[in-house]
């Protein structure tokens, strides 16, 4: 969040590959020149929005997201659509994750996850959500934040 208020939109939509290396860098990113050829390659998209909303199942409109946005993965895209309307997807983040471990849901927490995995993990959530009588997003938020004590965004 710390890099996305530095450059602003703007700098994401407009600096050139080198630019935005530079600034990745700068700001402290791992993987910048990874996550810059990310960044100017999804550039084709500006209507990407409108591209998922034309979807009617979340699960396909994330699996599109994954197969043609490179570097976009099951918990980015998951994160994506929902901050475009889609509320039946999870997050599965390394505080969710735990939360899971420590209510013995899955386990143990993943270092990292496979398309198979993710979706394994995120069925044992579908199930849980409709018992709760929640929807994934509401769900995973709160699991979030009992992890984390906040709401970011």
């Amino acid at each position: 969040m710390k890099i996305q208020r530095e450059l602003g939109s703007e700098g994401f939509l407009k600096l050139s590959l080198e630019e935005l290396r530079h600034k990745l860098r700068a700001a402290g990113h791992r993987f910048s020149n990874t996550r810059a050829h990310f960044i100017v390659e999804a550039r084709r998209f500006r209507n990407i929005k409108n591209i998922v909303e034309r979807f009617e199942d979340a699960r396909q409109a994330r699996d599109w997201l994954v197969e043609n946005v490179k570097g976009v993965g099951y918990k980015e895209s998951s994160h994506f659509l929902r901050n475009v309307g889609f509320d039946n997807l999870a997050i599965l983040d390394r505080h969710v994750l735990s939360v899971l471990h420590e209510y013995e849901l899955i386990d143990e927490v993943p270092r990292s996850l496979t398309c198979g995995r993710y979706l394994e993990i995120e069925e044992k959530l579908v199930e849980l959500s409709e018992k709760l009588g929640l929807t994934l997003g509401e769900l995973d938020l709160y699991l979030w934040y009992l992890k984390t004590g906040e709401v970011l965004k």
